[in-house]
């Protein structure tokens, strides 16, 4: 499956289980906005996730300031990892806080805010970043079939 949109089924995937599980938990490293996504991308466990975080100091924001590809901390390989599906740091660090203004403007919230540690804001910012990258993704499959149908005329 591409990359891409491998990322927004993970979001959706992420955005509904938030929905559906209690077991939502901002200050658990696994259990958090970026602690879902890297479930359903990496597909560890919550208690794995947690593991590897926790061995340098930091919430998911800290961990990503400090990434380093060739620390060799656990977190850092797991970061590297994300990266992997067109991910960037900012992203993840804006998804810890729900703090994108993109996505923020898309969903109109009013003052510019989510309470990030609320898992209903969560499963909202991602699914509706989920639907944002739908929109870029089909985009760019539409271009890439012009392309396509153009050279086969020629």
């Amino acid at each position: 499956m591409d990359k891409k949109l491998r990322l927004i089924v993970a979001l959706q995937e992420a955005a509904l289980e938030i929905r559906n599980n209690s077991s939502y938990q901002w200050g658990h490293m696994g259990s958090c906005n970026c602690g879902f996504l890297v479930q359903k991308l990496t597909n560890l466990d919550k208690g794995k996730i947690h593991q590897m975080a926790m061995v340098r100091e930091g919430d998911w924001r800290e961990q990503l300031e400090e990434y380093c590809p060739n620390s060799g901390y656990p977190i850092d390989h797991l970061i590297f990892d994300l990266l992997q599906f067109g991910l960037t740091t900012q992203e993840l660090a804006h998804l810890e806080r729900l703090s994108d203004p993109r996505i923020l403007n898309c969903i109109g919230t009013e003052g510019g805010k989510l309470n990030f540690n609320d898992s209903e804001h969560a499963a909202l910012y991602m699914s509706t970043w989920a639907n944002m990258l739908v929109d870029q993704y089909s985009n760019s499959v539409d271009l890439i079939k012009l392309g396509f149908l153009h050279n086969q005329s020629a």
